[in-house]
């Protein structure tokens, strides 16, 4: 089974419609520095007023990330780029790999800033870093140096205390801006749209101190046009509020971005916390800064899904698809409160109601983290994500290890025990849609900003969204339905102000002509003390009026 995970969640504001208009201070503040995107002069062949559906992966790495090189991944934004448009490349395990479902609409290299382009530098003979022994344990044939080695760079990442001999800025730069480069010569408005963009990977910490094993607190970040010459990492802060910070100022400079959060499911109960990173409580300061910099979370990807967990939603039989709790680089297990979307909306419309701000008013993203610079959406071709060591069904734990017939007979060995606590808990994930004039950086990013997003775990499904006071069960046939519904309300991930009646919902969904029909449109309702799931269209009939589910 595959989902679509975004029909309700991802139009956060509108589980709030009651009697009380919403704090709209946020989202004057979002908007105020944006031109709309139909001040633009000049319209791609595509355009819609309506607005179009596309599809595309937001997180993806290349040779230039420390942890894809080191696992033998040598391909890079171009070939990111390639892939993305249905060139085929190979894998480091020696396969190929063709994006399934087609080309994709727009595609992002988000490569940790961290030691950026450091070791494919550090593996080339005759350069100064080539000859650090630490380049040389790593790239030695001992697996002991090699591991002790990579293992000092992901603490140093962790702990934002930098190695000095192997901290080039020249070299981090220049990489940069080559990733830069990069999206900018494949960028092509109306066909395929690229973003300047980069992972900044904080890690909380934990025992493991020469490791980077701990809870994920990693954001993607992007960048609407140009981008400045540098990136802020880890090694500047691991705080994520000091990357609000330089966000904002990077935007006073005319550089508009946006973060967004990844893989809250492993960030032990962090990402979504009831206080501030240094462990002061929240403000209205903070949840503007939050929500100026952060309006999108990344709610499913290969290392599982974030929207909730089966003992936060214990009436919600499917809460439990597609888990992962494992941190890190280990196999403790995640703390799950202040991990996962859902709660978090809950816990947002609570601050609003008892405190006047919502932290936590995000719309959903999807993506798949690859780290071989090629996305694997189907689950029929799924090749994981790292490199080397999850290419192969045994390595990933599709198969047992060493010819046996069931899990139990496996030796206690390391790569068995990452294919049973690791590969094996991941799938094929995800694909984020949006509904924006025309497929450009301008229409796509101020789709980013309006929250009119969804995320898929890999189908290209569709769904829409609408809230308003005039809808009637006659727009259903009319073909100006998509029109009516923007002009008589607001859109996922709008702000429906309450006027003392009930609101009408309008819920369009569209299978993926590749893939299985849909079996049925759910809305899940959170309030501030807890969720219901609703069953709204079912393939065959209608839902049961009493418990407002489908049929089995």
């Amino acid at each position: 089974m595959k989902r679509l995970l975004g029909l309700a969640v991802s139009a956060i504001a509108l589980a709030a419609c009651d009697n009380t208009a919403p704090d709209t201070s946020m989202q004057e503040t979002d908007t105020a520095h944006m031109e709309p995107a139909s001040s633009a002069t000049e319209r791609t062949a595509g355009y819609s007023e309506d607005r179009n559906a596309y599809f595309g992966d937001l997180h993806i790495h290349t040779r230039s990330s420390f942890d894809a090189y080191i696992f033998n991944v040598r391909r890079t934004a171009n070939d990111a780029y390639r892939f993305a448009r249905g060139e085929t490349i190979t894998h480091p395990s020696g396969f190929d790999m063709t994006i399934a479902g087609g080309p994709l609409d727009f595609y992002t290299v988000t490569d940790h800033a961290e030691y950026l382009g450091i070791l494919p530098v550090m593996n080339t003979p005759g350069t100064e870093l080539s000859k650090l022994p630490r380049a040389q344990d790593m790239f030695s044939t001992d697996p002991e140096k090699i591991t002790a080695a990579f293992q000092s760079v992901g603490a140093s990442v962790r702990s934002g205390e930098v190695i000095e001999e192997m901290y080039d800025e020249s070299i981090i730069g220049s990489v940069w801006e080559q990733n830069i480069d990069a999206a900018n010569r494949h960028y092509v408005p109306g066909e395929f749209t690229t973003f300047a963009a980069y992972e900044f990977t904080s890690v909380t910490v934990n025992e493991e101190e020469d490791s980077f094993a701990g809870g994920n607190l990693h954001r993607n970040v992007f960048f609407k046009g140009d981008a400045p010459d540098r990136a802020f990492s880890t090694l500047d802060s691991p705080n994520p509020e000091d990357l609000w910070d330089w966000m904002d100022e990077q935007r006073s400079e005319g550089y508009e971005a946006i973060a967004i959060p990844h893989n809250s499911n492993v960030s032990d109960g962090q990402m979504f916390r009831l206080e501030t990173y240094n462990g002061d409580p929240l403000d209205v300061a903070y949840a503007e800064q939050r929500m100026r910099n952060e309006p999108l979370v990344e709610v499913t990807q290969v290392k599982g899904t974030s929207e909730t967990h089966p003992s936060l939603s214990p009436n919600d039989e499917w809460a439990n698809f597609e888990i992962y709790d494992r941190l890190l680089a280990s196999y403790q297990v995640s703390k799950t409160e202040g991990g996962y979307v859902r709660e978090a909306y809950r816990n947002g419309l609570k601050l609003q109601e008892e405190e006047g701000f919502d932290p936590f008013r995000f719309g959903l993203v999807a993506a798949s983290d690859s780290h071989v610079v090629g996305g694997a959406y189907d689950e029929s071709d799924y090749w994981s994500k790292v490199g080397v060591v999850d290419g192969t069904p045994m390595a990933r734990g599709s198969v047992p290890f060493f010819g046996k017939k069931n899990w139990d007979e496996q030796p206690d060995d390391q790569m068995v025990n990452n294919a049973r606590e690791w590969f094996s808990r991941w799938a094929a994930s995800g694909l984020t849609g949006v509904w924006a004039e025309e497929n450009t950086r301008e229409s796509i990013f101020d789709a980013f900003r309006r929250k009119e997003t969804f995320a898929t775990t890999g189908p290209r499904m569709k769904v829409r969204f609408f809230a308003g006071y005039r809808y009637s069960d006659d727009m259903l046939d009319d073909a100006d339905l998509t029109r009516q519904a923007y002009d008589g309300g607001v859109p996922m991930g709008g702000d429906l102000v309450g006027t003392g009646e009930a609101p009408t919902f309008l819920a369009w969904a569209q299978r993926d002509p590749n893939m299985g029909a849909l079996q049925r449109v759910q809305v899940v309702k959170v309030t501030s003390v807890g969720e219901a799931v609703y069953d709204v269209a079912c393939h065959t009939g209608s839902p049961d009026p009493a418990t407002h589910r489908c049929s089995d």
